[in-house]
């Protein structure tokens, strides 16, 4: 079993990470274990120059990001952590993939369709950067994808891509499947339950951050949109409490009923109150993890280099198939 993913370096790292990828990372690492599988996870710094970034931002992020899926409880000893530039053979992988990709399949992707609303200029790469990560998915010979349910699209593109390239090839690939979380899926942002937490599209006041200090967590609770009534119920009509719910899920590990069982009864001012204390509770060791980690560059280097050279010896056979199948002639 092989198993991959991959998370931008770019911006500051919330909750619906956490619960979409982190947690799941860290979960499906201990499967591959289990199973005398390997897991890789990459940090895909070639897909944030899609948009509009900042370089110096982009390198410090990098080594925060690095430091982040440690401290969540990835282990290098255990799993593959590498930065996408590192492996040319992701760059090399998009290029020839993007043969078998149609201009309609990436027209239609949704998130394109949302970030480019939101570019004065939008790139040629934001818009084929699904084949990248088609690639990114594909050169690791992958089982399983853990992501959240908001890349279900483009899991489902890379597999047709895969397809395609098997059947006009020769069997290359083996085909996907992703691993959405159960509870926690889609954390919503806290002003904006409408709307999933977010970065870039959120609310600052809406959007908890892996690296907020108790008090802030507290007050972002605190002032957390709910719905009218008083019951603690996760239901469609109530998207503010359901996403108390959810967050509550994911900072305890309980199911949805045990969370409803629990504070039944209870005022949401109460329940806001509990739901942050328990968020804390999660994010405390992983913040002094991340700070311990964080404060020795030479480690994160030695890390990512030994990362890179791990990445490059697992995807060298896929690309030189690639290149084999399609007829290009090969240096001696």
């Amino acid at each position: 079993m092989r198993i991959f993913s991959g998370i931008q370096p770019t911006g500051a790292k919330h909750l619906g990470n956490y619960a979409g990828g982190f947690r799941q990372y860290v979960a499906t690492q201990d499967l591959a274990a289990r199973e005398g599988g390997e897991a890789f996870f990459c940090i895909v710094d070639l897909h944030s120059v899609s948009v509009e970034y900042d370089p110096a931002d982009l390198r410090e992020r990098t080594f925060d990001l690095l430091a982040l899926l440690v401290a969540t409880g990835l282990d290098p000893e255990r799993s593959t952590i590498f930065v996408q530039s590192h492996v040319t053979a992701h760059a090399e992988a998009n290029w020839l993939l993007a043969t078998v990709t149609s201009f309609g399949e990436l027209r239609r992707m949704t998130q394109f369709k949302d970030k480019a609303e939101a570019q004065e200029f939008v790139s040629a790469a934001l818009f084929t950067y699904p084949v990248l990560q088609a690639g990114d998915i594909l050169l690791y010979q992958t089982d399983l994808v853990p992501v959240g349910v908001d890349q279900r699209q483009h899991i489902e593109l890379t597999r047709d891509i895969a397809e395609r390239f098997n059947a006009r090839y020769g069997e290359t690939f083996t085909i996907p499947r992703g691993v959405y979380p159960e509870t926690g899926a889609r954390i919503q942002d806290l002003q904006e339950p409408e709307r999933k937490m977010s970065t870039t599209g959120g609310t600052e006041q809406g959007t908890v951050y892996l690296l907020d200090p108790p008090d802030a967590i507290r007050r972002k609770l605190k002032t957390a949109v709910t719905d009218s009534g008083r019951e603690i119920v996760h239901r469609e009509d109530k998207p503010g409490i359901s996403n108390l719910i959810e967050i509550m899920t994911v900072a305890t590990g309980e199911s949805i009923p045990e969370v409803e069982a629990r504070f039944a009864g209870q005022g949401y001012g109460a329940f806001k109150e509990q739901v942050a204390e328990a968020v804390i509770a999660l994010l405390e060791p992983i913040q002094a993890r991340f700070r311990e980690i964080r404060s020795d560059p030479g480690e994160l280097r030695r890390l990512l280099s030994v990362g890179a050279e791990k990445a490059r010896a697992a995807s060298a056979p896929t690309i030189e198939a690639m290149y084999e199948r399609m007829g290009f002639v090969r240096p001696s």
